[in-house]
């Protein structure tokens, strides 16, 4: 298989003069573009940065991360990219467990960038340069550029690490080309796709963009941060034909009080991944886009690919089936047996084959983690699901966010996705409360876009069919529901306490109910 580099070469030579990145005033063409990205490999190695050597970067989705991204695979450098909102400690982390060699900043993380203190780290500052004075545009060089080969690590990813410290998830060329491949085959993607490139880069979405663009000649289009309206003119202006983005980010540019006003039509396919999409969020957006293909992606960052279904409106919540790189299985929790495959329609945990072309090995610096995420050639995920009478998987949260109350299993998802399709619920959350006499208790977050009672909620969980055990015993109107940069649920933090009530959703005495027997 191509190292990324030779990919990126080949497709160069096929689409030249196709527009490849937008940023702002920045519009560069496959022969432009890759002029830049080699310049700037040659800047690498000219520093002293020799392959297989971590570079860490905290930088937003601009054309200088998009480029650095590409620089490093043309160098034999694994590009480590980290969230930019990092604070010094968290940056200091990683750049000492990865054994970075060099830190790239930006201003809206200079400071973090300042705080870390390691020996011999080369700093380089995009827009002005960073304490050690080297600049973005300043990366130059003339020398020859290495030889790379698939094998070599090509990326380190960190994990949100919202149980623990951040694990490293470190992973080949051959294996970043194989799920940009299958991506662009799952996606139905065509020659000259133009996607909104907003997604983190030191997230798998971002990256799987970033390069399933390249490979059909694409357009990414650059959205430093998430913003609904500077997202809506840049659809409309750009012509985007493709939106890969988590559930959060749909539901707030649909929800945006301009999407009525912006042309949305050149937006033929959606895909959503990094969390469940509530039924209510599925129909709004199929209704308000009428795409011709509508995908949940279900996977992580350590295998990029577990499952796909590509009409997500057919069957809501389904993750269809195994994705083109992978097999599946629906096992029972706790033993760690990768052959105790639970009965068609029970829950269990969901484990991948480990041998899929995109995978990665272990984690970084972690035989711990690997002995509990490895068994038997299968990498147990920590999710939970089934597979229902027709061979379809349904993911119903995480191991750990199983609600145990009075000696029942609830997952969240399903009473989350009741909840969604009232009218007064903006989002939704259900996390488990410690109770004296249940264990836990189901309570539901709930963001209002009405009043509304917790009374009628209820009573509408009851019309819907949801089992009286599953139904939610407390009600909590907040403001926010707390989230992730990049818009995943943090269900600790509202069982934590971590969030502030809305008076102004409540329109009746009660927010809490008898647990019914």
């Amino acid at each position: 298989m191509f190292d990324l580099a030779t990919s990126f070469r080949a497709s160069a030579a096929r689409d030249p003069s196709a527009i490849a990145i937008v940023d702002e005033g920045v519009r560069l063409s496959y022969r432009d573009w890759l002029s830049r990205i080699e310049a700037v490999a040659r800047g690498l190695a000219a520093l002293g940065l020799r392959p297989g050597e971590r570079i860490v970067t905290a930088l937003q989705n601009r054309w200088e991360a998009a480029t650095l991204h590409w620089a490093c695979q043309f160098a034999g450098l694994v590009i480590t990219p980290v969230n930019w909102r990092m604070t010094g400690d968290e940056l200091g982390f990683v750049v000492e467990n990865a054994g970075a060699r060099a830190l790239v900043t930006e201003p809206v993380s200079h400071a973090a960038g300042d705080a870390v203190d390691a020996a011999g780290l080369l700093r380089i500052g995009v827009d002005n340069a960073a304490s050690a004075g080297i600049g973005f545009r300043d990366l130059a060089g003339d020398g020859a550029l290495p030889d790379v080969s698939a094998d070599a690590l090509s990326l380190m990813l960190y994990t949100s690490g919202t149980t623990g410290q951040p694990k490293g998830v470190p992973r080949r060329h051959r294996t970043e080309r194989a799920a940009a491949i299958a991506h662009v085959a799952q996606n139905l993607y065509r020659a000259g796709e133009r996607t909104l490139g907003v997604m983190p880069l030191y997230h798998t979405m971002g990256v799987r963009s970033l390069l399933a663009m390249s490979l059909i000649g694409g357009c990414f289009v650059c959205l430093p941060r998430f913003d609904p309206a500077r997202a809506l003119g840049l659809i409309e202006r750009e012509r985007i034909t493709n939106l890969y983005l988590v559930p959060t980010l749909y539901h707030d540019l649909l929800n945006h009080p301009a999407f009525a006003a912006h042309d949305v039509s050149s937006v033929r396919k959606l895909g959503f991944a990094g969390a469940s999409m509530t039924d209510g969020l599925l129909r709004a957006l199929d209704g308000a886009f009428r795409p011709d293909l509508f995908v949940n992606h279900y996977g992580s960052s350590e295998i990029y690919t577990f499952a796909i279904d590509q009409d997500a409106v057919r069957k809501p919540g389904s993750a269809g089936r195994a994705g083109i790189n992978q097999r599946l299985r629906v096992v029972r929790i706790g033993p760690g047996d990768p052959d105790a495959q639970v009965a068609q329609g029970q829950e269990g945990e969901i484990i991948a084959d480990a041998a899929s072309d995109e995978a990665f090995e272990g984690y970084w610096r972690r035989p711990d983690a690997d002995a509990r995420a490895f068994r038997g050639g299968w990498y147990f995920t920590g999710d939970t699901g089934y597979l229902d009478a027709e061979g379809d998987l349904f993911v119903t949260g995480r191991v750990d966010d199983m609600i145990i109350t009075g000696g029942e299993n609830v997952s969240p998802v399903e009473i989350e996705s009741c909840l969604s399709l009232h009218p007064a619920v903006s989002e939704v959350a259900v996390a488990g409360l410690a109770d004296e006499r249940w264990g836990r208790i189901v309570a539901a977050f709930v963001k209002c876009r009405a009043p509304v009672a917790a009374e009628t909620l209820d009573a509408h969980c009851i019309a819907s069919g949801l089992a009286r055990f599953k139904r939610p015993r407390r009600y909590v109107f907040v403001t926010e529901l707390p989230k992730s940069p990049v818009g995943k649920l943090l269900r600790r933090k509202l069982v934590a306490g971590d969030y502030a009530l809305d008076p102004s959703c409540l329109s009746g005495p009660s927010t809490s109910r008898e647990p019914n027997p």
